[in-house]
C-alpha cells in the first residue's frame, strides 16, 4: 500500500508540472545591455560638444555666434540644448567668446585657466560661483566623486591674452588670461578624450600619451597659430598614439591653411583612425 501511495503522488506531481508548462510560456532569452556611446560633435574652430555615456553634455571652447564655420543652426546658443559643463582652454576670443553667455543660459560652470577665471570675475564678466579656478596638472570631478567624469588640465604651447572691452571707455584693454591649457576628459566608461587646445608641439606630449593613453585626440592642424599638419602628424604618430583623431582649428580663415588631407598623408601607415568631420558633424565611439 505504501508503494501505491508513492505512485499516486508521483502521478499527481507530473500532472501539475505538465499543466504549468502548458499555461506559462517560457521566458524570452535575456538581451545584452546596449552599450552607451560617446558622441563628439565638431562645431568649427576648436568648439566641440561632447555627450557622455551618462548623458552629460560638455562644451569646449565655445565660439559659435560669430564663427564663420559654425553651421547657421548652431549660431543660437539654445540650439545646443542643455549644457552641463563648459571648458575653456585659453583667453583668446575664438575660444571663449560665447562661454559667459552659454554659462548664464544653462547655469553651467566654466572651467578655465585660473588667471582668466580671476579676470572674468574681477571685471564682472562672470559670477564667481560659475568660474571656478583651475590649473595645469590639477584634476577636478565636476559632477562629484561619484559622477564618473574627471577633467585634467595639461600644458599647451601657446599664449592667452584676454582682450576686454571697457564699458566706460568703449576701448579694448588687454588683461590677464592665465596660461593656455589642454584637457584630458575621462568619461563614465573610461573613454579618454584629449582636447589639445591651441598648441605647438612640445616634448611632454609623449608623457601625456604614456600617462593618460587618450582614446581620441582633438588636434589643431591649421598652421600659423598652431601646429602644421605635418608636425601634428608627428605628435600623433610618435608621441600620443591614440586610437582616433579629429582634426580641429583649421580653415576658419586663410591663415589657418592646414588641411585634414595633409595631416592624413603625413601620418602614413600609423594605426590612428582620422575622422575628418565637417562643422556640425558627429562621431560616436
Amino acid at each position: 500500500m505504501h508503494s501505491a501511495l508513492i505512485r499516486r503522488f508521483a502521478a499527481l506531481a507530473a500532472a501539475l508540472l505538465l499543466s504549468a508548462c502548458a499555461t506559462t510560456p517560457p521566458s524570452p532569452p535575456a538581451q545584452p545591455a546596449k552599450a552607451a556611446k560617446v558622441e563628439v560633435q565638431w562645431l568649427g574652430q576648436a568648439a566641440v560638444k561632447i555627450t557622455s555615456p551618462g548623458g552629460k553634455v560638455i562644451v569646449i571652447d565655445p565660439w559659435l555666434t560669430s564663427n564663420p564655420k559654425t553651421p547657421p543652426e548652431f549660431k543660437k546658443l539654445e540650439a545646443l540644448g542643455k549644457v552641463d559643463l563648459i571648458l575653456v582652454s585659453h583667453a583668446h576670443f575664438d575660444h571663449m567668446a560665447d562661454a559667459p553667455a552659454l554659462s548664464a543660459l544653462n547655469k553651467a560652470p566654466v572651467y578655465a585657466p585660473a588667471g582668466l577665471a580671476d579676470s572674468m570675475v574681477t571685471l564682472g564678466v562672470m559670477p564667481a560661483d560659475m568660474a571656478p579656478r583651475f590649473n595645469k596638472g590639477g584634476e577636478v570631478l565636476p559632477f562629484g566623486a561619484n559622477g564618473g567624469i574627471r577633467i585634467i588640465a595639461t600644458h599647451a604651447e601657446h599664449s592667452s591674452e584676454y582682450r576686454w572691452k571697457n564699458p566706460d571707455t568703449g576701448k579694448d584693454e588687454m588683461r590677464l588670461g592665465g596660461e593656455p591649457l589642454g584637457f584630458i576628459v575621462e568619461l563614465e566608461n573610461g573613454f579618454r578624450i584629449y582636447h589639445m587646445g591651441d598648441t605647438g608641439i612640445f616634448g611632454d606630449m609623449k608623457l601625456i600619451g604614456e600617462l593618460y593613453k587618450p582614446d581620441l585626440i582633438l588636434i589643431p592642424i591649421g598652421n600659423h597659430f598652431v601646429m602644421p599638419p605635418q608636425v601634428a602628424a608627428m605628435a600623433t604618430r610618435d608621441m600620443l598614439k591614440p586610437k582616433h583623431a579629429i582634426p580641429i582649428h583649421y580653415g576658419t580663415n586663410p591663415l589657418l591653411r592646414g588641411t585634414p588631407k595633409e595631416y592624413i598623408d603625413a601620418l602614413g601607415n600609423a594605426p590612428t583612425q582620422v575622422l575628418a568631420l565637417e562643422p556640425g558633424g558627429k562621431a560616436s565611439f
